[in-house]
């Protein structure tokens, strides 16, 4: 079985080695980029990536588990994202219309897997 849609793993290749076990390439993360509908938020107390991708991305099937591309598009890339956010830290949150047409875009994955 594949990785699923909107997956971190559905940009990244598959390979078997000698013995027949399935190891995935190292996902290229989709990095910041100034873009016309990028959102800023600012961190305020209880926030969390997890809590951030729930909101922002709601209208996606599990919009929450989408938190890695919040961590991922930073400037300076969030790389645990269990580590609390600093308060007042601004976010780039990436629109719903870059995941679909840019980040999961068939000709990424192309790109990538060249």
């Amino acid at each position: 079985m594949g990785p699923r849609a909107l997956s971190r793993y559905l940009i990244t290749t598959a390979s078997r080695d000698d013995a027949g076990r399935l190891a995935l390439s190292d996902r290229e993360p989709f990095r910041f980029q100034e873009l016309p509908d990028t959102r800023t938020h600012v961190v305020a107390l209880g926030d969390t990536l997890f809590q951030l991708a729930g909101r922002y991305y709601q209208k996606l099937p599990r919009g929450c588990g989408l938190w890695w591309v919040i961590a991922d598009f930073q400037p300076d890339p969030i790389i645990d994202p269990t580590l609390e956010l600093e308060l007042g830290r601004v976010l780039f949150i990436p629109s719903v219309r870059t995941l679909t047409d840019l980040v999961f875009s068939e000709a990424r994955r192309r790109a990538l897997q060249a």
